[in-house]
């Protein structure tokens, strides 16, 4: 893929083929704004309300955000390493909130389930403390020696990460219950509802769990859309919800992180 000079410096033309399926907004549509009541709920405001109307049509701010920050010559290549082995990595955007996860939380003990190309490693290890190890969980030994070779060029210390090459169904039930900080789930989708189980039982409290794809190509937020890796990453958001365990948000960076801190 080509690189663009975006209007802050170069990015890479992923957004140019980008179909936007605006997902649809919950009940009706509104004609007024919204305030808080006494009771803490949302209630209806005057028609004279001064508060601008939220647009129907998020596809420009979404791509803006998505090139707010540029990446890197070596997150680049990692993303061309991709793209040649046939994986999907994290967007920039769902990158950057990965980064600024690991900066805030300086986890210590990140458990990733799906290596890639090493894109996602990345953007977590350059917001880890130096004393932070990257647990990194792939089937594909192509992958990981991908991954290396982008943890090389970025002048990552081969102690910070540990590459295990396996079926993630195999290594992460040999890992330690609440023994790590931070756990990212970006795998295949037919396993994502065991490896988010999974992902619970490692974490300590205070950790956080992210899931990746969580609005599937803005399949998730269409009732309609009815495919198996759609049903399943829209049941994942659900009992993520629903878990008096965890503190949830779903934000709309890249394909939708799922985000939750376990108390």
């Amino acid at each position: 893929m080509r690189l663009t000079r975006g209007p802050i410096g170069p990015v890479r033309s992923i957004f140019a083929a980008r179909t936007f399926a605006v997902p649809r907004t919950c009940g009706r549509s509104r004609t007024r704004g919204t305030a808080l009541t006494r009771g803490g709920r949302l209630g209806a405001t005057s028609r004279r309300s001064t508060e601008a109307p939220i647009p129907t049509d998020k596809a420009l701010s979404w791509a803006y955000s998505e090139e707010y920050l540029p990446e890197s010559d070596v997150v680049l290549r990692a993303r061309d390493r991709a793209a040649q082995l046939g994986c999907t990595p994290v967007l920039p955007g769902a990158g950057a909130v990965l980064r600024v996860l690991a900066a805030a939380v300086q986890p210590r003990a990140v458990v990733e389930i799906g290596t890639g190309a090493g894109v996602s490693a990345l953007y977590l290890l350059e917001g880890m403390p130096e004393d932070g190890v990257l647990t990194t969980i792939d089937v594909e030994a192509e992958h990981q020696r991908a991954a290396k070779l982008a943890f090389a060029e970025a002048s990552i210390r081969p102690t910070r990460t540990r590459t295990i090459s396996g079926r993630a169904s195999d290594v992460l039930p040999r890992l330690t219950d609440g023994g790590y900080d931070m756990v990212l789930v970006d795998a295949d989708k037919e396993s994502a509802a065991y490896y988010v189980a999974q992902a619970l039982r490692l974490l300590r409290r205070g950790g956080v769990l992210v899931v990746d794809n969580a609005l599937w190509h803005d399949r998730v937020a269409d009732p309609a859309r009815r495919d198996e890796a759609t049903t399943i990453l829209r049941e994942i958001g659900r009992s993520v919800r629903e878990d008096d365990r965890l503190v949830p948000a779903l934000l709309p960076s890249g394909d939708g992180l799922l985000v939750a801190v376990r108390r």
